[in-house]
C-alpha cells in the first residue's frame, strides 16, 4: 500500500510540475510578445475621412474609414465602352464597401480616342468635342460620364478625378522667342475656348527657364504664371471648379506631382476644395511626409509600397517594422498594392490584408478586384476594414515569416488583431488583445478557434501558412 501511495503521489508531483511548467513557458511566451509590443502611431483614434462630398450629407464610412476603388489600368479597352463598363459595376462596388472610385484622366488628350488621356489637350473636353480625331475620348462621351457620376453618388460614392496639371500636348506649332524655336505651345484653337494657351504659359518662358521637373518632352505648364493659376483654380470656371461645380467631381488624383512645387495643390486644395492625394512616386517617406505637410494633402504611401514588396515576395516580414507614411501620419497616407504604373508585388493578398487592416486610405486596384484574385476574399477583407479596423495601431510580433499587430479600437467598436504568416506551415502565437474574457474568433474563416481571451486579455491565436488570419469580438 505505501508503494502505491509513493507512486501517486510522485505522479502528482510529475503532473504538478508538468502544469508548472507549461504556465512558466505560457507566462514567458506572453513576456516576450509584451516585450515586442510597439505602438506605432499616436492620435484620438478616429478614422480617415474623406469629406463629405459634393452631395452633401452623403459618403459616410463605416466605423474603419473608406476604400477606395482604382476605377482603370493601363490601356483599358479602345472605343469609347469604360464609363459604362464602370457605371454598371458600382452597384456592386457599394454594396462591397468601396466608397470612392478613382477615374482615368477625364478630358480630351493629344491622342483623342485612343489616349489614357496622360496627354491633355483641351481640359474641358470630355468627349463632347470633336478634335484630336474623335468626339468621344477613349473611354466614352461627356454624357457618358456624367450618368456615371451620378449613378456614384447614387450609390453613395465619391468619385475623384485623375488631374495632369504638369504638362500639356496637342498644341500647335509656333515660334517661341524665348527658345528661338519652333514649340508645341500653341493651344489658341482648342475647341471648348477655355484656357487657352500659348508658349508664355510654358517654361521657358518670361516667369524662368523651368520649375521642379519636366516629364516626357511634353510642353511644361507653368505655374507662376497668374494667367494659369487663374485657368487651374482661380475663375468661377476655371479647371477646379469646373470639374467640382459642373461635373460634379468630389476630389483629385493629382499625377506626376514631382513636376511642380507642393503650393501649386495647397492652393488648388484651399481655393476648389474636395479630397486631394497626390502622386510623389519616391520610397523616402521624408520626402512623402515633407510634400503631403506642405500640399495639405494625402500622398500614396509609396514607402509602405515597397516595403510590403520587400515583405512578402522577398520573405523578411520585419521590414514590417520600418517606417511608413501611414505611421507618420495616417490621415495624409493613401496605401495601395498596385495601380496602373506599377505592379510588382507578386503575394497579394497578404499585402491587400496588410493594407485592408492597418490605418490609412486603402486603395483596390481594378484588375486585381475584378480579374486577377479571389474577389470573395477581397470582399472579405474589406468589410473586416470598415467594421472592424478601427483605434491606433500597436505591432506585437515580427520575425521573418510572421507577423501580428493590433488595432486598438475607437468609439466603442473593438478594433481587431491581424496575424500575418509567410511559412509554409501553421503557426501560433500568444498576443496581448483589447479584450479581457471574451471569446473572438477569425474574421476570415481561415481559423475554426474560437478561443477566449484571459483575464489579462492575452490569447493564444494561429494562422495558416503562406496566408493570415484576422480575430476581433465574436459578436
Amino acid at each position: 500500500m505505501k508503494k502505491i501511495h509513493v507512486l501517486v503521489s510522485m505522479l502528482a508531483m510529475l503532473a504538478f510540475n508538468a502544469c508548472q511548467d507549461r504556465d512558466e513557458n505560457e507566462n514567458l511566451k506572453k513576456e516576450e510578445v509584451h516585450n515586442k509590443i510597439v505602438n506605432v502611431t499616436s492620435h484620438d483614434g478616429r478614422p480617415f475621412s474623406t469629406g463629405s462630398g459634393s452631395a452633401a450629407g452623403k459618403f459616410v464610412s463605416g466605423p474603419g474609414g473608406g476604400v477606395l476603388m482604382q476605377g482603370f489600368y493601363w490601356d483599358v479597352p479602345e472605343g469609347g465602352t469604360w464609363w459604362n463598363v464602370v457605371k454598371d459595376k458600382l452597384t456592386a462596388w457599394s454594396d462591397s464597401g468601396i466608397s470612392a472610385v478613382w477615374l482615368p484622366p477625364a478630358s480630351k488628350a493629344q491622342n483623342g480616342a485612343y489616349s489614357m488621356g496622360y496627354d491633355p489637350t483641351d481640359y474641358y473636353d470630355f468627349g463632347n468635342f470633336n478634335q484630336n480625331g474623335s468626339v468621344e475620348t477613349r473611354f466614352g462621351s461627356r454624357t457618358e460620364l456624367e450618368a456615371l457620376i451620378t449613378k456614384a453618388h447614387a450609390e453613395n460614392m465619391q468619385v475623384y478625378a485623375d488631374i495632369v496639371i504638369n504638362h500639356n500636348s496637342g498644341g500647335q506649332s509656333q515660334a517661341n522667342p524665348f527658345t528661338g524655336t519652333n514649340t508645341w505651345t500653341d493651344f489658341s484653337g482648342i475647341s471648348s475656348g477655355k484656357f487657352q494657351r500659348s508658349y508664355n504659359d510654358f517654361y521657358k518662358n518670361s516667369y524662368g527657364n523651368n520649375d521642379e521637373g519636366a516629364f516626357g518632352g511634353f510642353p511644361d505648364l507653368c505655374h507662376a504664371n497668374p494667367y494659369v493659376q487663374d485657368w487651374l483654380w482661380g475663375r468661377d470656371d476655371s479647371v477646379g471648379k469646373y470639374y467640382k461645380n459642373v461635373m460634379k467631381f468630389d476630389g483629385w488624383r493629382f499625377d506626376y506631382v514631382k513636376g511642380f512645387g507642393p503650393w501649386v495643390v495647397n492652393t488648388w486644395n484651399s481655393n476648389v476644395g474636395g479630397f486631394s492625394v497626390g502622386e510623389l512616386w519616391d520610397s523616402n517617406v521624408n520626402t512623402l511626409e515633407w510634400w503631403a505637410n506642405n500640399a495639405n494633402s494625402s500622398v500614396f504611401d509609396f514607402a509602405a509600397y515597397y516595403k510590403m514588396d520587400e515583405a512578402f515576395d522577398n520573405g523578411n516580414l520585419n521590414v514590417l517594422n520600418d517606417d511608413m507614411m501611414w505611421k507618420r501620419n495616417p490621415y495624409k497616407a493613401v496605401t495601395f498594392v498596385a495601380n496602373h504604373d506599377t505592379d510588382i508585388i507578386y503575394n497579394k493578398m497578404p499585402a491587400y490584408a496588410y493594407i485592408l487592416t492597418h490605418e490609412g486610405y486603402p486603395t483596390i486596384f481594378y484588375r486585381d478586384y475584378e480579374e486577377w484574385l479571389n474577389k470573395e476574399r477581397l470582399n472579405n477583407l474589406i468589410w473586416i476594414h470598415n467594421n472592424k479596423a478601427t483605434g491606433t495601431t500597436s505591432i506585437l510580433y515580427t520575425d521573418n515569416d510572421e507577423y501580428i499587430a493590433r488595432r486598438n479600437g475607437y468609439n466603442g467598436n473593438p478594433g481587431l488583431v491581424v496575424y500575418i504568416n509567410n511559412s509554409s506551415s501553421w503557426q501560433e502565437r500568444w498576443v496581448e488583445t483589447n479584450w479581457s474574457s471574451k471569446q473572438i474568433k477569425d474574421f476570415t474563416g481561415h481559423s475554426s478557434w474560437y478561443p477566449t481571451t484571459q483575464g489579462d486579455k492575452y490569447v493564444k491565436i494561429q494562422c495558416p501558412p503562406n496566408s493570415y488570419s484576422i480575430w476581433s469580438l465574436n459578436q
